[in-house]
Formats: C-alpha cells, sequence, structure tokens
C-alpha cells in the first residue's frame, strides 16, 4: 500500500474520520467499563492519526504497520518527552492478533485505575497529532 498519492488530502480526511470514530466508540465502551477494548479503540484512534499526520508528511501511504512508535519514527518529526514510550505501551493495547493467555493476562491489568491513566494518555496523545495535522 506504500506509494505516492496524488490527493493527500482526502486521505487525510479519511484518517482523520475513521479515528473520530473510533474514538467515540472508545468513549461508549468507557461507559459501559469493557476497559480493554475502549483501550483496544485508542490504540486505533492514535495509530489513524499517526497515519494521517505520515500521509500529510510523507505525501505517500503508510507502511501496513500497527508499531505506532515504528509507524511515527518515519515521519521524523520530535516527539515531547516522554510520549515515545506511550505509543510503545499503547501499541500493545493492540489485542487482534494476541493469543488467548495474553488477551486474558491484558483483561486482567485492565483495572479502572489503569484505563484511566492509558486513556487520559491516549488523550494527550490524540489532541497532540490533531495539532501536527
Amino acid at each position: 500500500m506504500e506509494g505516492e498519492i496524488n490527493d493527500t488530502d482526502s486521505i487525510i480526511l479519511y484518517w482523520r474520520t475513521s479515528s473520530d470514530q473510533n474514538y467515540a466508540t472508545l468513549q461508549n465502551l468507557m461507559k459501559t467499563k469493557e476497559y480493554p477494548w475502549a483501550l483496544f479503540m485508542g490504540h486505533l484512534v492514535i495509530e489513524k492519526l499517526i497515519k494521517a499526520l505520515y500521509v500529510k508528511k510523507l505525501q505517500k501511504h503508510p507502511q501496513l504497520s500497527h508499531d505506532l512508535l515504528r509507524l511515527f519514527e518515519k515521519i521524523d518529526i520530535s516527539l515531547p518527552l516522554g510520549y515515545d514510550e506511550w505509543l510503545d505501551k499503547i501499541t500493545t493495547f493492540n489485542l487482534n492478533a494476541r493469543y488467548d493467555d495474553y488477551k486474558q493476562s491484558f483483561h486482567k491489568l485492565c483495572t479502572v485505575d489503569f484505563t484511566n491513566e492509558w486513556i487520559n494518555k491516549i488523550e494527550i496523545l490524540r489532541q497532540w497529532l490533531i495539532r501536527q495535522l
């Protein structure tokens, strides 16, 4: 999928709109206390904003990857201090390809406090990425 594109604005809008939709889902999942899935949605929110920024800065389709830090490093923008560690941790919230034992241990990890801490960090990252767009 990686390659040069002509209409970057429409591709950026696609990624941004999809991220916003996932953000709405994240908020609904928080209301229903589905914490592991809320964090998974948080990963998607950030991934899609990074991909929008990737398109804006590089004028080509983003790599097919869910590794947030690796995607971001290709863009060549400086991250605020500590955001790289946040991206690494949020990458672990991508549950799609995980084994059942990992999913079970992740579910146990997702207490109210843990989830609220990471949802707050996701929101900080989200706002920062939106400002970069």
